[in-house]
Formats: structure tokens, sequence, C-alpha cells
């Protein structure tokens, strides 16, 4: 018995041994080959076992397996999965994982500067969108439509092509930053974004990263509702192109090539894509055409230094919709596709269908250039920089009438050009294996022209006006752009005695430097970061058309801002799967020029309640979970913009000019709430999305009313606008949405979104009379409504790869055609005796958002 029991011990022992020793232990780090970032939670199995491990912050992952050779499976949820083999202890080193139907392998130049939210340990409130969403849904919409699955995120179309806008978190675009592979392209006199002007983005974008709130930017930037960084195609590693059509609603067209020659043996690499769209609009007469190129010169220098040179721009001209009292748009032969907008009777080439000249019409062209130098100076420290340039040329045209005869007479365009430079440098240095290190700086030269031409002359030749820049009476006698934007490129007005209107002629220069840094540390379950950023900006405005003396413009006063931003946050990984964090920053935010000057159009008066500057104060909290089959992202904020102003102005003496300005200070905002993103892969053929976001967005205290006549001194009038508690419009304070996408047969997948709007108020306005009262009833609640968006998609391989096939993409916007109102500009309650529509009363100005829409594409990838 003794024998027997020790024969077994001994071969119990031996076969445990002979596991121990048949054990192998793997290693490496894995990435998202599109970003180069980590992926944390990624899982890692052993093939043909339960045995597994999850990535951690890095993306780093160490499994003992229970064989000595065999292969494991790499996989995270949206990516492909990827199985290597494994024979002994090995180190698998940087394994990349590409998002499903991803078709390219890119290289992101300029990584440095770009602040994507992965390049930092410490999470963030984030949503991305990668290159295979993008082609699919972008089809013929701006991108702001693309964002309005995500959280937080209220999109408008506002009639016009090109005209859409985004509101995060109740913050309009003047307060989101929105930056193109690190540069910042918000307008630097006002913050505005006007999406016509980058209609060929989306057509070589790779990633659009919707940062939440404080975000990653280590930039002075204006993100008080959040960032939006759009990444771009620049250096292909493969060899390859494609050329796609596409149709859509209301006879639009768009035709697009591309092609890129791949990392060649000589280290240069060449893509360029082009296009050209037309459209009649979904709004009458708001037709629109225009063109996009992208040009991208890479160069591989040596392992160490990367070089890319990009030009990209989208010429355009569309015509506008304008709003109008509901009860306009409800009118017998009207509806929603209704246009308050719009001139008739006028003889000109360029009429729209059916004889109608636009009431306004955007004609632009911005091409932009950037250079980007990534320098991998040794194992732990780098240098990235972008040196960028842009040249805006365009005008606002409508046609003027004469006012005794009610004859059309000629097309004035308000031009809005300018000259932009600018520098984005960031040195990044592990100090060692828990702390980072990196410093950068941000300098932008702006210089802005404005003025007033005749753009198309219609019933005379010559235009009659006065000036004393001009030496008393002169006349008009030259057309210049047209509505053709290269000829606007290329042929500007730069003399003032052929330009119009003697109270609309000047221009500013607006000059930034910014620095900031950034600290990280990280070891094992916890990282925390500190950021910081310090910046001065200087204005001069010059007046021509309003200037005293001959032959000479008016400079203003210099005025000098500065500010700067600190944020600091931590995290702590629970396990691998969950992961809680805290982030909260304060800015101390500059002006923006028109902040800064009362009227844009007669003098260099500064306003005398923009000598402060915003202050933004942001907390949020956020939980992360990630499964093998389900992930979460949930986050709570609370954000508080203070010390703001805005302003009116009023034509007191009925000469087209303003000479009374209305200015409110110390406004201050209070947005606060929670978001909820769920992300689902139940199978290999089934995804599942959804998101919730609950918001509280209001005005905090009353503001007076300060009266400013021009050329004078300041008077507070003691009006009082009453909006303590009132909210905040324009974006829906609930929205909530459920996407699903389905693999019918291989290659052949549906895909459908469900949207939900609620809480949604009309736009404050300080000065209205809704607003003077202290018991009044705040703003109008406009109806609650809901969209539908369904798409088809088949991918037809016609080579031996997956870079060889055919992709057919159908999208059907509002599949049910929902009637609802997308804002209002007014606050007018219903009274008794007073006609309501859905419970709003109809003397609001307000605009339709859209019924159906459609759209199909044939790309052909080689």
């Amino acid at each position: 018995m003794k024998k027997t029991t020790h024969f077994l011990l001994v071969a119990v022992a031996f076969l445990f041994s002979t596991v121990i020793m048949a054990q192998s232990t793997i290693t490496g780090t894995v990435n998202d080959a599109e970003l180069n970032s980590p992926l944390p939670g990624a899982n890692v199995v052993e093939k043909g076992t339960t045995n597994g491990a999850s990535t951690d912050f890095n993306g780093k992952f160490t499994l003992t397996t229970q064989a000595s050779s065999g292969q494991v499976v790499i996989s995270y949820l949206g990516y492909a999965p990827v199985t290597l083999s494994f024979d002994g202890d090995v180190d698998l080193g940087n394994v990349k994982l590409t998002p499903d139907n991803s078709l390219e392998e890119i290289v992101i130049i300029g990584s440095g500067v770009i602040d994507l939210a992965e390049g930092r340990k410490t999470p963030i409130a984030v949503s991305t969108i990668k290159a295979a969403r993008i082609q699919e849904k972008a089809g013929n919409s701006d991108l702001p439509e693309l964002l309005k699955s995500t959280p937080s995120v209220h999109t408008t179309q506002r009639g016009g092509f090109g005209d859409g806008q985004l509101f995060l978190r109740g913050f309009d675009q003047t307060n989101t930053a929105f930056l193109l592979n690190g540069q910042p392209i918000n307008g630097m006199e006002d913050g505005k974004m006007y999406w016509s002007n980058w209609s060929g983005v989306l057509d070589v974008a790779q990633a659009v990263q919707v940062q939440r709130g404080l975000g990653s930017s280590k930039l002075a930037i204006s993100s008080v509702g959040g960032t939006v960084n759009i990444v771009t195609k620049t250096l292909d590693k493969t060899q390859g192109g494609f050329v796609q059509q596409m149709i859509g609603n209301d006879g639009f067209t768009k035709s697009t090539a591309s092609y890129s020659t791949g990392l060649m043996d000589n280290g240069l690499a060449v893509t360029a894509m082009f296009g050209h769209w037309r459209g009649d609009g979904y709004v009458d007469h708001t037709e629109g055409q225009g063109q996009t190129y992208f040009l991208s010169f890479g160069y591989k220098i040596n392992d160490n230094h990367l070089l890319n040179l990009m030009l990209t721009g989208a010429p355009q001209w569309h015509a506008a919709a304008g709003n109008a009292d509901l009860e306009d748009f409800l009118a017998e032969g009207r509806g929603r596709r209704y246009n308050s907008w719009n001139a008739t009777g006028v003889d000109s080439p360029n009429n729209l269908n059916s004889g109608v000249y636009p009431g306004g019409r955007n004609i632009y062209h911005k091409p932009v250039m950037n250079l980007n130098w990534d320098w991998d100076i040794n194992e732990k420290s780098s240098l990235s920089t972008v040196l960028y340039g842009s040249l805006g040329r365009g005008a606002f045209v409508q046609s003027q009438f004469d006012r005794n005869t009610g004859v059309a007479t000629y097309a004035r365009g308000s031009n809005n050009n300018h000259n932009w430079y600018g520098l984005v440098t960031n040195y990044n240095n592990e100090l060692n294996e828990n702390l980072s290190f990196n410093i950068g700086a941000d300098v932008r030269l702006y210089n802005g022209i404005h003025f007033r031409s005749v753009n198309e002359f219609f019933s005379v030749d010559s235009v009659s006006d006065s000036s004393t820049y001009n030496g008393g009476s002169y006349e008009i006698t030259e057309a210049f752009g047209g509505i053709n934007p290269w000829n606007v490129l290329f042929n500007t007005n730069d003399d003032h005695g052929q330009r119009l209107h003697p109270y609309y002629d000047y221009e500013e220069d607006i000059n930034y430097l910014g620095v900031f840094g950034q600290l990280e540390y990280s070891k094992d379950k916890f990282s925390a970061y500190f950021q910081g950023s310090a910046s001065t900006q200087s204005h001069v405005r010059t007046e021509y058309g309003n200037s005293s003396v001959e032959g000479k413009g008016q400079e203003s006063e210099k005025v000098n801002n500065p500010g700067f931003n600190v944020k600091l946050g931590g995290a702590y990984q629970i396990n691998n799967n969950n992961t809680v964090f805290l982030n909260t920053g304060y800015y101390s935010r500059q002006p923006y020029h028109s902040d800064l000057f009362i009227d844009d159009r007669a003098s260099n008066q500064l306003n005398p309640l923009s000598d402060e500057n915003q202050n933004i104060t942001g907390i949020e909290a956020g939980y992360k979970f990630l499964g093998d089959k389900i992930s979460v992202n949930a986050n709570l904020y609370y954000t508080i913009w203070d010390n703001r102003i805005d302003y009116d102005s009023e034509d007191t003496d009925n000469d087209n000019i303003a000479d009374v300005f209305y200015s409110t200070s110390a406004i201050k905002q209070v947005h606060y709430g929670g978001e909820l993103e769920v992300f689902t892969r139940l199978t290999d053929k089934f995804q599942l999305q959804g998101f919730l976001s609950i918001g509280d967005w209001r005005y905090d205290g009353n503001v007076t009313l300060t009266e400013t006549v021009e050329g004078g001194g300041t008077t507070t009038t003691g009006d009082i606008s009453y909006i303590d508690g009132v909210k905040v419009g324009n974006a829906a304070q609930f929205t909530a949405g459920i996407g699903a996408k389905y693999e019918i047969l291989p290659r052949f997948k549906v895909d459908a979104n469900w949207n939900q709007y609620d809480k949604l108020y009309g736009n404050a306005n300080y000065g209205g009379s809704e607003f003077s009262t202290a018991n009044n009833r705040g703003s109008i609640e406009l109806p609650s409504f809901d969209t539908v968006d369904a798409g088809l998609s088949y991918k037809w391989l016609v080579g031996e790869n997956d870079q060889n096939s055919i992709q057919f993409r159908l999208n059907v916007n509002n599949v049910f055609s929902e009637v609802y109102l997308e804002y209002s500009d007014e606050n007018k309650h219903v009274d008794t005796g007073d006609v309501a529509w859905n419970g709003v009363n109809v003397e609001n100005r307000v605009r339709f958002g859209y019924g159906r829409t459609w759209n199909f594409s044939m790309r052909y990838n080689f």
C-alpha cells in the first residue's frame, strides 16, 4: 500500500512538472493601427482554451500559456482579430489591430501635436468615429451630422449646403475647439466654423474624435463645450486608390477620385484626391456646387525623420436659407422647404431654378497648406512640428434694389478675406518608465480684410459712393469675383476706390503666442496628469471706410490680452475591465476680436465691457468598462462659463449704419449633466450600440444692459434682463439613441440609428421684451421629436484581396420624414387668442429640420 501511494505521488509530481515545463510566457503591446495608440482592455486568449489576459493602460500584456507552442488570438471590440503563433517564451512586440472594414494602413504624421485622447494614459470623456463609419455615413451631409449619434451632441442643418451647426454639451461652435491634424481652425476673429469651407475633409478623414468637456488638448483653445479633432490621411504605406460616384435627393451628385503611390523604396509617398459636387438643396432655392482637392507629399528621410506637405481646399458657392415666422412656413403652398430669403425679378445668368436669385449666397475658397515634421530623437524623446498657412477669399452676396423703382441693380458682396499663418510644436520626453513630460508652443499670425464690393451688375453699369479716404465722391465700375470661388481667390479687390460702402472697409491684425506643457505619471493601476498653458493675444484694427484722412487708414490702439488654463486629473484601473477617472480644469479665456470692437462697420471704438477675460471652470468624473462583448463609458460633468459678454446694435437715424450698441456683461451659464455610451458585439455579425445624455443648462443671475453711443461715452440704462434660471436654448438637453449593424450575408450589411430629442428651448435674447420683467416665463420649449436613419452596404470582391473591391452604399436619413422644428430664435409664449402649432406660438421665428433625404454611392477600390 505504501509503495502504491509513493508511486502515485511521484507520478503526480512528474506530470505537474511536465505541465509547468510546457508553459510559455507571451508578452507584447496592442495598438490601434490607424491612430498608433494603445488599446487598453484588449483580449489575448490562447487559442483552443479559455486561458487569457487583458492589456493594461499602455496596451501591454503578459500571458502564461498552458502549452509550450500554439497560437494566441488578440481581439478588441470593433477591430478585426489577429492570430499569432508562438513557440516557447516570446515577445510579440507591437501588435496592431485594424478597425473592421478598414482598407488602408496609415501612418499619422504630426501625432505629437494632434492631441488624440489615446495619446494620454489618463482617460477623458471621448467618442471616436473611425474611417470605415465616416466613409459609410458621410454622404451629402456636413461633418456635424456625422456626430449626432454621440452623447451631448446636437446638430442643426440650417437649410443650406455647409451651413450646419454643432452644439456640444449645450455650447455652440464658437465655444467648441475644432482642430485639423492639430491645427486650430476656428475663426480667429469670432471662433465661428463654416462647414462649407471644409466640405472635402470627410473624404480624407481617418478619424474624427469628439472630446467632450476639458479634453486632452494642450493648446490654450476655446474648448468650453469640448474639442473636435479631425485626423486626415497623410502618408499611405500601401499603393492604391478609389473612384466613387454618389447621387442623392434634390439633384445631388458627387464624383471623387483618389490615388496613392504608397511608401516607395526611395522614401517618397504621394496621395491625391479630387472631387466635384452639385445639388439643388433640400430647401427651396438653395442650390450649390463646388470642388474638393487634397494633395499629400510624404518623405521618410530615415527611421527617425518623417516629413509631409499637405494642401487641401474646398472652393464652393451655395445659396442660404433664411428663417421666418412659423406662420409663414404654415401658409398654403409652402411647408418646411420654404425659403423666405430669395429675390425675384433679377436679370442675371446666375439666377437659380425658376428664375429666382438667392437672397444670400456664400462664395468662398480657403486653401490650407501645412508642413509636418516628426523627429524621433531617441528611444525616449521626440519632436513633432506643424507649420501651416491659409488664404481665405470670399463673400456673402446679396441682391440690391433701387428703393424708388424696385428694380434689382447689382449684387453686393460682404467680403471676409484673411491671411493666416501658424506654428504648433511639441517636444515629448519619457523621463522614466513612470513619468512623461512634454512642452510646446502655439503661434498664430492673422490678418483679416473686410469690405463690400460689387460682385455682379444687373441693370446698371456703375455704382456711386463717397468717402473721405477716396477723396469724396467716386464711381465703382468693376465687378469682382462673380459667383466663381476660383475668381474670388485670384481676382481680389485690392483697390479701395472700387470698394463699396464707406462704412464697411477695415482690416485687423491678430497675433497670438501660446506655450503649453504636460506632466503625466503612471504606475501599475494609477495614472495622473497636470497640464498648463499661457498665452498672449494682441489686436489692432485699421479703419478705411470711415477714415477722416484721405488715403490713410486710422489704426486703433493696440489691445493685449493674456490668458491661461490649467487642467489636472487622475485615473485608477480597478481591474482589467474597470477604470474610473476624475478631471478638473480652469480657463481664463481672452475675448474674441468681435467682442472687443463694438462696431465692425464704422469705427475703432472699443467695447467698454470687454476688458476682462471669460472664466470657465469644469469638473468631470468618468467610468469605463471594457469587456469581451460589451464596453461602457459613463460621465458626469459640471461646467461654469462666467463673465462672458454679448451685444446688439441699433440704427437710430435710419442711415443703414448702427450707431447705438447694447452690451451685456457678466453673463453666467451653468451646464451639468450625465452621459452614457454602450457598445456591444453580440456576435461576429451583429453590433448594437446606444447612448443617453441628460443635461440641465441654465443662465445663473440677471444681467444689466449698457448703452454705448458711437463716438461718445457709455450710459448704463438700468434696464435689467431677467434671465436668472432661464434655460439655454438651441440644443436639446435630453438626447438618446440606439444604433445597430447586422451582416446578413458575407460583406452585405444593414444598419439603422434611432435618435430622440427633448427639452429643446428657444434661443434667449437678453434684450428681448420677454425677459424685461422678473416674473417672465423663460424660454419656450419646442416639441420633442425623433428621427430614424438607415443604410445598406455591400462589398463585392473583384480581386485576390480586400483592396480590390466595389462597394455599394445606400443611406436614407429621417426615414419616416418626421416634421420638427430644429430651433427658434424667439421665445413668444402662447397666450389667450394666439395661434399655435404643436404648442408653439406661430409668431416665433424658426427653421424646420429636413424631411427624408437619401444618397447612393458606388466606390471602386484598387
